[in-house]
């Protein structure tokens, strides 16, 4: 099976997560990049602004077709109880192009939920999901097993 996984990450914790995902997999893994600048304090700010209204914001080009693959992993942090506006504009970018679809979170403590829903709504019903706190991705407490298979 031909996997993909796709990803925004500010703080570089989604990313650890993203990297260990297509690592175990062997599949190619893609980072989002967004036009709009969430960096430090006032990037901080930015992202809890635009999570909480929804903009849909512009995107740098991306690598791979999400066609192409059988399984595409996609993941976010949460911002406001709300995934990460660039990966919210991805799915809104590439509306119609998945089949199968597992969706990863990282956040402080809370709001996957309404997360996984908004993602959701924006693409297909997702295969599995998986939810995680900054603080099990930092300290590697976690299993990805059950999530791969």
């Amino acid at each position: 099976m031909k996997s993909l996984v796709v990803y925004f990450s500010r703080t570089n914790i989604t990313k650890r997560l993203a990297e260990d995902i297509a690592g175990q997999l062997d599949c190619d893994i893609e980072e989002i990049k967004s036009k709009v600048n969430y960096n430090g304090k006032l990037g901080y700010a930015r992202g809890i602004k635009d999570g909480a209204s929804g903009k849909i914001i512009e995107l740098e080009p991306q690598k791979y077709n999400p066609e192409d693959y059988d399984v595409v992993y996609i993941g976010a942090p949460v911002w406001a109880s709300k995934a990460a506006n660039p990966i919210i504009s991805y799915l809104n970018q590439n509306e119609g192009r998945f089949s199968n679809v597992k969706f990863f979170l990282t956040a402080g403590s809370s709001g996957f939920d309404s997360s996984f829903k908004q993602m959701e709504e924006n693409s297909v019903k997702p295969l599995k999901t998986l939810a995680l706190t900054t603080r099990n991705v930092k300290k590697d407490e976690y299993d990805l097993t059950s999530f791969l298979e």
